[in-house]
């Protein structure tokens, strides 16, 4: 499989290793970016396990919690530019889009364009859509949702101040409260900054944790270490890797003396963490590249 610079440059960004180290494991692993990236790991040179760097769109990540804190839906909305992404009108549009799926409940995105507009039944979402396209003069995108609605405690959510990341997080056991908000909309923020992919480790995919087992060992052998202590050293290096990955294992960004889960429980003791979501918006989608001198000359010719 062939790659190219730009292929070099992303493993860089994704693993901290060198430029040098990024290009062999290419060629080692025939242009395949996630070897590549287990390859860096083995070889003990990518700074970091995690996989997340990805070419952004511009858009925007909202969100809205009713007023008794019991539903909670998180949206991520599409457009060509950034300027048109911190237009008042576009991110209007993005909250409308967010209460409407609050109240309307669809299932799908396809389902909400085909849904009357709470704001205007005389309306379906996807001719407010179009009327915004025709408004705004971009191409604009409902990307998705994800709703939810609290049965034994409540929702919150944070957003970065750009929308360029958002978390929506349900707790469970714990009174719907000034306070009790904000301890849980400080663990939405923490989840926003540390990116966690689980709650707590007995989520952990099997094969994912089998794959990172493989990877320690690896690391271990590449240092030297005898065979007769590897599995050892693996299950103690497993517990960083839990640590990374588990929000209710992470040290609390405001403060790391303690976890995540004992700054819930010490809020309200038998609080648990239901559920959560993380967007980071554009993620995985091509951003579009203007050559803004080509585009002048081809107006002047």
């Amino acid at each position: 499989m062939a790659f190219t610079a730009k292929d070099v440059a992303a493993l860089r960004e994704m693993s901290g290793a060198g430029m040098m180290d990024c290009k062999k494991a290419l060629v080692e692993c025939d242009g395949n970016m996630e070897k590549a990236m287990d390859y860096l790991r083995e070889k003990s040179l990518a700074a970091s396990a995690k996989k997340a760097s990805r070419i952004a769109a511009e858009g925007l990540v909202a969100s809205y919690i009713t007023e008794d804190g019991q539903t909670g839906v998180m949206i991520e909305m599409n457009c060509e530019t950034d300027f048109v992404a911190k237009n008042d009108a576009f991110k209007g549009l993005v909250l409308d889009m967010a209460k409407h799926v609050a109240k309307a409940q669809p299932a799908t995105v396809e389902e909400m364009m085909e849904q009357a507009y709470v704001g205007d039944t005389s309306k379906t979402i996807a001719t407010v859509i179009t009327e915004a396209v025709a408004k705004i003069g971009e191409k604009i995108t409902i990307r998705r949702f994800v709703t939810y609605n609290a049965a034994n405690g409540f929702v919150d959510a944070y957003i970065h101040m750009n929308g360029s990341t958002g978390v929506l997080v349900e707790v469970e056991n714990m009174e719907y409260n000034a306070d009790n908000k904000a301890v849980l909309h400080d663990i939405a923020m923490h989840a926003a900054a540390a990116k966690p992919s689980y709650i707590r480790r007995e989520e952990v995919d099997s094969s994912e944790l089998e794959k990172e087992k493989e990877i320690l060992r690896a690391q271990a052998l590449n240092e030297g270490k005898p065979e007769k202590i590897v599995e050892k050293m693996v299950e103690g290096r497993i517990n960083k890797f839990y640590e990374e990955i588990c929000l209710n294992e992470q040290a609390f960004v405001k403060d790391t003396s303690m976890k995540i889960e004992q700054y819930l429980t010490g809020a309200a003791a038998g609080a648990k963490l239901v559920r959560f979501t993380l967007y980071i918006m554009g993620e995985g989608l091509q951003k579009r590249e203007d050559n803004f001198a080509e585009e002048v000359m081809s107006q002047v010719k």
